[in-house]
Parts: C-alpha cells; structure tokens; sequence
C-alpha cells in the first residue's frame, strides 16, 4: 500500500471511530433499545435536548444508525457488524501495513521520566506490576485494582508479596464484593482523592501519579523512575505516609509467604520478622554506609529497631565478624545500606545472582 493510500485510509478509519461522548453515549443508548425517539434519547443520557438531533444525525452520517423522518423522527440502530462491515477489511489491511512499517523502539526508560499520556502512565503500570518479581507496593484507585486484577492475582500466584491501598475508601468495594486475597497480601483502604497512584516493583521500579492524571488531565503527569536510587522516595513515601495512614484493612493473609523470602524494603522485612517468632538469618546486598563501596553481610538476625510510624526500622546480625548494623536506603545511623534482603529461618540464604 502506498504512503498516500495508508494515509487516506488511517483518515477514513479514524473518522468513523472519532465519536464524541454525546454521540457515543446516544449510539450505545439507541443499540440497547434498538429504537428510540429524540426525546427518549434526552431522557436516557445526560445530552442536552438542543444537541441530540445533531448528535443523531452525526451517526446517521457514519451510517450507524438509521434516521426515519416520522413525527416524531425515529433513532434506529443498526447491527453493528453490518455498520462496521465497510471498514472491517479497511482496518485489518491498514494494521497490517502499519505493522510491516513499525519500528520497534528500545523501551529502555530513562532513570526518571515524566509522562503525560494516560495510556502510557497505564502501560508503565502494567510493566511495572508484571516485572514484580518478589515484592509489590500498590497504591490504585478501584478501577485500577479491576483493570489490573489479573496481573495481580498472577503476581500473588507467583509468591510476591503485594502491599495494596485502594484509594478513595468510599469507593472501594467491599471484602464480600472483591476477593482482596486473591491479589495481594495485604489490602487496606485509605480515604481521600488526594492519594496518588503508586506502583514500586522490587524497590527498583515504581511509577508516581496523581490520579487526575489517569483522568485524561494534560496538565497533570506521571513520574517513572527505573532502576535509580531516586526510586527509594517512591517506596519510602507509601511506606510512611500512605501505608501508615491507610487505617481500614480489606483484607491480609497472616500465613505469609514460604521462606526463604526477598525484600527490597527493610520495613516489610522488620514488620514481618516482628509477626513470626522463631530464629532468622539474613544475607544483605547492600552499600557500605562510610566507604560506600558494595558489601554482603550474612549472620543470625540478633536484634530488631522499630517504630510504629515507621520512621526507624533496622536489624543487627551477628556475622563471622561480630555485630553489624543494617538499615534501608540512605542509612546513616547504621553500617550497611541494604538494597536487598534475603531471609531464611535456618541459615543465610543465597543470594540470586
């Protein structure tokens, strides 16, 4: 196909699907009722009654519907395959020739990227979950946790632990209503439109968005950050201020996950640690807090600091070497930066290299 026919078939294409919400909103009302006048069609949808006859006609022009000129004049719907039939062939060659002309880019995000576009921020979103290999942090609007319940339920199916807000809490459906259980580890509710949506994979990957940005909002936008250090005031703010102050649970699952386990959050760690009684040991991928080269320590986890509000959160292990202190990201106080946890109950794990 030349350029100039691919181009006026995008165009043709794009017309017929280019609705407007009121055509779109009286198209799906007129198919549901198969006939209807204007007037009914006012009364059924939020279309002022000035604008349905022009709305109406709209469609009719893109031979959606058909218009019979009684009194009063008729809406009537047509078999939506017979109304698309003209474009069906239209649209399967043009995605092929786009396919054959498609580029595919590196998606290889910059460490901090900002993004506008609401299907992008949702694509990242989706990435992000689906990357998850061994802990989530969530923070999701009741739309979101419906759009994305299947790669949730696969994350949970796969043993990552999935912390997750759903925000507003007066929108959230119920634990009779949605099976919380089923993706993720722990779900609460948290009140407010003012909580952004978050997403953070492995302490690594995470996306930061108002959610007027997931409402088509242009000047609103979304920050991704991948595989930055950045990436740790992501996690640390849904640690501190959203999951501290997400006060209603919708659902936890107290048998946990099989040992050994993986956390790039050294607050989920300590917390779950405080939750099962018994002996540890921890293997940390870390920074060295003074010389600030990369260091692993192993031992028997011999002591726990922790807070309620989650300001201070750290283990001591009791190594080959004595007695070393770990903290998260951007310690100071103790000797290790961990950037990643492994815990065992019978000796240090591994680490997955």
């Amino acid at each position: 196909m030349a350029t100039d026919e691919l181009r006026s078939t995008v165009e043709r294409v794009g017309d017929r699907f280019n609705l407007g919400e009121y055509e779109i909103d009286a198209y799906l009302t007129v198919l549901e009722h198969g006939q209807l006048t204007a007037s009914e069609i006012a009364d059924r949808t939020d279309i002022p009654q000035p604008r349905v006859y022009d709305t109406v006609r709209s469609l009719s022009d893109r031979g959606l519907v058909e218009l019979r000129e009684s009194r009063p004049m008729k809406i009537v719907s047509i078999d939506p395959a017979e109304a698309f039939d003209d474009v069906q062939d239209a649209l399967d060659e043009m995605i092929d020739e786009l396919e054959a002309r498609y580029t595919a880019p590196a998606r290889e995000t910059e460490a901090v990227s900002l993004v506008k576009s609401r299907s992008t921020i949702l694509r990242y979103l989706e990435e992000i979950i689906e990357s998850a290999e061994y802990e989530l942090a969530l923070s999701l609007t009741p739309d979101l946790l419906v759009r994305f319940a299947d790669q949730l339920r696969a994350a949970t199916n796969a043993n990552v632990s999935v912390d997750l807000i759903v925000t507003p809490r007066s929108e959230a459906p119920s634990p009779a209503e949605f099976d919380y259980l089923s993706v993720a580890t722990t779900a609460r509710a948290r009140r407010g439109i003012t909580t952004p949506v978050i997403a953070v994979a492995d302490g690594n990957y995470s996306i930061y968005a108002t959610q007027d940005a997931l409402r088509d909002d242009q000047d609103r936008y979304g920050v991704i950050f991948n595989r930055s250090a950045l990436g740790f005031l992501v996690s640390g703010f849904f640690g501190t201020v959203l999951w501290t102050t997400a006060e209603e649970t919708l659902g936890e699952n107290g048998e946990g996950r099989p040992y050994p386990r993986r956390y790039a959050s050294i607050r989920r760690c300590v917390k779950d640690l405080i939750d099962h009684s018994g002996e540890a040991y921890a293997t940390i991928d870390g920074r060295d807090v003074e010389q600030g080269g990369p260091r692993v320590v192993r031992g028997r986890v011999v002591d726990i600091a922790f807070e309620m509000s989650e300001e201070v959160a750290s283990l001591t292990l009791e190594t080959d070497d004595g007695e070393v202190t770990v903290g998260g990201r951007v310690a100071a106080l103790e000797e290790v930066e961990a950037h990643e946890i492994h815990i065992g109950r019978h000796q240090p794990p591994p680490l997955d290299r």
